[in-house]
């Protein structure tokens, strides 16, 4: 009875029998199932547009006039802890860009803490209001790679039976990025019966299939997997889209792909094409925005508007079966952004649900900070010297990794290295990384080398190492390196830099992952820390911290390093620092 009152309000308001909640009056609508602009105004009804049109009224009105109205922007896949903000200080700077819903993988903090990080997640979320109103809608996935891989050390384990119980929860909308790809394409049984769970729950499956192709890919998707972000050229995007993919355009803070995905869209394909932003910092949300950016860059690259927003609103609603969301027409949701236009998409309004929630760049919202126990005081590494980086080879090669730039791809290179008093001395280019485990103290130490990467004079070190958020420290100095754990250890967790000129440390005291204080605060210190090690020679094109935090994600080619060892991503095995003569 009470849907049939409801929807009797609506057909009353629609037919202007009755008066509507809310009318916002004067803008332009952009119509995304045929790209054309209406000057019309909108009317609302129990969070829900009733009307597109003219002669509505109601008890609140709004003024667009000058504006572009367009649905509430979707980010199709979001580590919100990659911001480094908790849930709270990440919806004030995202929604007032116009952010209104977000699929979010909480593959971070499960990581770390287990099922507990992504409830920690959902209840952060839920408390926020505006008025009665929850400014952000949040489609939680359940990570299905806890750990990524079997050979690291991660702080929480999640195998297929859990995986399993958890998806039969509310609480999860789907299944996360699949990242074990070569255990699907092996057809590894644990990891497919987390695959099974998800289509035997209905609910949908990410991908993550970096150099994906033929057989494998065929053999990928008939596991149900549904999207995926993870592309390495435009071959790789076409076939994906041919063979029935999501294919998700990245605008992040560490990858972006929108120069290589916006040449391919086509009136035929652009469908089949999102926009996400993965991983987000948070100087880049206060200082670009967040979908919005992703939408000026698209058109700025030539994709038509329409391509670019449906990318964003219709495309994403429909990928990921988000009835009533993606469109601005009589029975949707009322989320809606008002924009100066559909070319730079400066936001000047943001409604959900038919609630203003932000205004000319300020939230209407605020809820007080959570922080339960179960995402404080994670970093647990053991004790360390010096002598804990030193790095004995038996000849005089080394495989090293060199990171492609603007990438989060690393190739294999073989160098020549120089050792004395058995040691690796880091010259010609060369820096130590070490992967230091914090979960359990344990004592493991992986080391390896980069090549090229800039730095020199000291070591820097973040406790964010994707995905089983280990210690990662890079350097040239081994007692420098040392000091960077220690500090890493004593702030519970962080970005800390030594040098000559002394140490600089910001604590990320969530997890280890995410920063407790205000956005801004977060903002200014993570940009003053990075702009501290851009200054002891990281090279453009690396972002000094987050693309080093990488560099132990052993699910993205070509070399990368545990916590037990170097990892050789193609062969999907440990391999051994050492290089044949």
């Amino acid at each position: 009875m009470k849907q049939s009152i409801e929807l009797k309000g609506r057909i009353d308001c629609a037919m202007k029998r009755t008066e509507c909640d809310l009318v916002i009056r004067g803008g332009s609508v952009f119509n995304v199932f045929t790209g054309e602009t209406e000057r019309a105004d909108v009317a609302v009804r129990d969070g829900v547009i009733v009307g597109v049109g003219t002669g509505y009224s109601a008890r609140e009105e709004y003024d667009a006039a000058g504006t572009v109205l367009l649905p509430g922007f979707l980010d199709a896949h979001i580590h919100v802890e990659s911001t480094m903000l908790t849930p709270e200080e990440f919806a004030s700077l995202a929604v007032p860009h116009g952010t209104s819903g977000i699929v979010a993988d909480p593959h971070e903090l499960v990581n770390v803490c287990g099922v507990e990080g992504a409830e920690y997640v959902a209840e952060a979320f839920s408390r926020l209001r505006a008025g009665n109103t929850r400014p952000l809608d949040v489609w939680l996935q359940l990570p299905s790679c806890v750990p990524a891989t079997p050979f690291e050390t991660s702080g929480a384990v999640l195998d297929a039976r859990a995986t399993a119980e958890e998806l039969e929860r509310p609480l999860f909308f789907g299944l996360g990025e699949m990242m074990n790809y070569p255990g699907v394409i092996a057809g590894d049984g644990e990891t497919l019966r987390k695959l099974e769970a998800a289509l035997a729950c209905g609910k949908i499956a990410d991908g993550h299939a970096p150099g994906v192709t033929g057989d494998a890919l065929n053999a990928y998707l008939c596991a149900g997997i549904a999207t995926d972000h993870e592309s390495l050229s435009s071959q790789e995007v076409r076939e994906k889209i041919a063979r029935g993919m999501y294919v998700q355009i990245r605008c992040g803070s560490s990858a972006n792909n929108l120069a290589v995905c916006a040449p391919l869209m086509t009136a035929e394909n652009s469908a089949r094409f999102l926009l996400c932003s993965d991983d987000k910092h948070a100087p880049d949300l206060m200082e670009r925005g967040h979908i919005d950016d992703a939408l000026a860059r698209l058109v700025a690259l030539g994709v038509p508007p329409l391509w670019a927003v449906r990318a964003a609103t219709l495309n994403v609603a429909q990928c990921y079966g988000l009835r009533g969301y993606g469109a601005i027409a009589p029975g949707y949701v009322a989320d809606m952004v008002a924009a100066d236009d559909v070319t730079h998409f400066r936001v000047r309004a943001v409604f959900k649900r038919g609630t203003l929630v932000a205004k000319e760049g300020e939230a209407c919202f605020s809820a007080q900070p959570y922080l339960p126990a179960a995402v404080r005081d994670t970093v647990h590494a053991g004790a360390v010297t010096a002598d804990s980086f030193r790095m004995r080879l038996k000849g005089n090669r080394a495989r090293a990794m060199y990171v492609l730039p603007n990438e989060l791809v690393t190739e294999q290179v073989i160098v020549p290295v120089r050792s004395r008093g058995g040691d690796v001395v880091p010259e010609d280019g060369l820096c130590k990384l070490a992967v230091v485990e914090r979960h359990f103290a344990s004592g493991n130490i992986g080391l390896a080398l980069v090549k090229d990467y800039g730095f020199h004079g000291g070591a820097l070190g973040i406790s964010v190492a994707h995905d089983s958020h280990n210690l990662v420290v890079l350097g040239d100095d081994n007692a420098a390196m040392a000091r960077v754990v220690e500090l890493l250890r004593e702030a519970g967790g962080g970005m800390a830099l030594v040098s000559g000129r002394g140490e600089e440390v910001f604590p990320l005291d969530v997890a280890g992952l995410m920063s407790s204080a205000p956005a801004r605060e977060v903002a200014a210190r993570t940009a003053y820390i990075c702009a501290l090690a851009r200054g002891m020679g990281v090279k453009e094109g690396y972002d000094p911290f987050m693309t080093l935090a990488f560099l132990a994600l052993p699910v993205i080619p070509h070399l990368k390093l545990t916590d037990r060892g170097l990892f050789d991503v193609d062969a999907f095995a440990p391999v051994s620092l050492e290089a044949e003569e």
